[in-house]
């Protein structure tokens, strides 16, 4: 028997629990963090207040942001095993494959207990070291693979922007590229039932264990129709010199029927609010002829495809300029989505464990009818 008025090929418009954690589309300029528009936080918050507010549902007070910056801060410690993994990791990996590895082997340095009721206290420090760690982890890769080059994961940056950059470009950021990156951290943190998200519920839902509700978020996000539109958007505005190429070029995609990544979203309709968001930075940001040329092209393309299909740009098309201009190699764009992500997951999974029931919805059948067994004879 089939259900064809609550079916819905991906779950478009099925409402498949509740949440008080973030709002997109409803509200505001069209998303919200536990009540706070992306507009205000961006604006006044640094990313690690933000993952305050997702965590505990509450701005922390100077004081206990200290204290949880100052956690974080000490939690940049890892075993010389762990570093031994990530040296054996090929510089041909992918880098989501490498952020996946990464969260599953600090699991098997410091595991979350079995016995449940132990987990509400182990929850919060375990979620502190993979927030922590997962940045170390992908530069320290990234630096051993590509340059042969093993760095030092101290850092005297105070915050997770700051030392992401610090550790990527080995020297301190001017307050300029922190400023973009603490922003770009605060857009990606937290939308509501994505598929990565959803991904880390399903996985909570079964008591599973917090390393793998991020891993298996982090294999979803590896998807090139969830992650991987940044990266895309780069090598798309990458191709053209001048907007006017662009803009011919795009005509030709569209006339192909091509897509055109980094644009349009299943939710919104009208506009992307971190799109607006990280554009606005990136006139004060770019300084290179080269930067220069980016921008110029993807606001040529911006132009077309609102002109030709009334399509947006969405999050990730200007965060691939943003990004280039901070200068973060391409590979590495959609990894910043999971260090970034990793802080709403984690809230979701605090949220799914808290009122927890095994998610697990029906389908309709649609094979054959049922069927007589009969014997093959030889």
């Amino acid at each position: 028997m089939t259900s064809e008025n609550t079916t819905s090929k991906g779950l478009r418009g099925i409402v498949a629990g509740k949440t008080a954690l973030s709002t997109v589309g409803v509200s505001g300029t069209g998303l919200t963090y536990c009540g706070y528009d992306i507009t205000d936080l961006a604006q006044h918050a640094s990313f690690e207040e933000v993952v305050y507010l997702l965590w505990y549902q509450r701005l922390p007070t100077s004081s206990e942001l200290s204290d949880f910056c100052d956690r974080l801060v000490s939690l940049r410690q890892w075993p010389g095993e762990l570093l031994e993994i990530m040296e054996r990791i090929p510089k041909t990996a992918h880098p989501m494959d490498v952020m996946r590895t990464a969260c599953s082997g600090v699991g098997h340095y410091y595991p979350e207990t079995e016995v449940l009721d132990d987990r509400a206290e182990q929850q919060h420090p375990i979620a502190e070291r993979i927030l922590v760690l997962l940045p170390g982890l992908l530069l320290y890769w990234y630096h051993f693979s590509h340059h042969g080059k093993r760095i030092e994961l101290q850092s005297e940056e105070k915050t997770i922007a700051g030392y992401f950059l610090d550790r990527l470009h080995l020297q301190a950021p001017s307050e300029l590229p922190l400023n973009v990156m603490q922003a770009s951290l605060i857009l990606y943190a937290e939308h509501e039932f994505n598929a990565s998200t959803f991904t880390a519920r399903v996985t909570a839902s079964t008591l599973s264990d917090l390393y793998s509700c991020i891993t298996a978020a982090i294999g979803a996000l590896r998807g090139p129709l969830h992650g991987g539109a940044n990266e895309a958007a780069m090598a798309l505005i990458e191709r053209f010199d001048t907007p006017d190429l662009a803009e011919a070029g795009i005509l030709e995609c569209l006339a192909r029927k091509d897509k055109i990544m980094g644009f349009g979203h299943a939710v919104y309709r009208h506009s992307d609010p971190r799109s607006d968001i990280i554009k606005a930075w990136l006139p004060k940001l770019v300084s290179s002829e080269e930067d220069k040329r980016l921008f110029a092209v993807s606001e040529r393309i911006e132009a077309v495809m609102r002109r030709e299909k009334s399509l947006f740009p969405n999050a990730d098309f200007y965060h691939a300029g943003a990004y280039h201009a901070l200068g973060i190699p391409t590979p590495l764009f959609t990894p910043i989505f999971v260090l970034s992500r990793t802080s709403g997951w984690v809230a979701h999974v605090f949220e799914q464990r808290a009122d927890n029931r095994i998610i697990r919805p029906n389908a309709d059948y649609i094979g054959v009818e049922p069927q007589t067994w009969l014997s093959i004879e030889a």
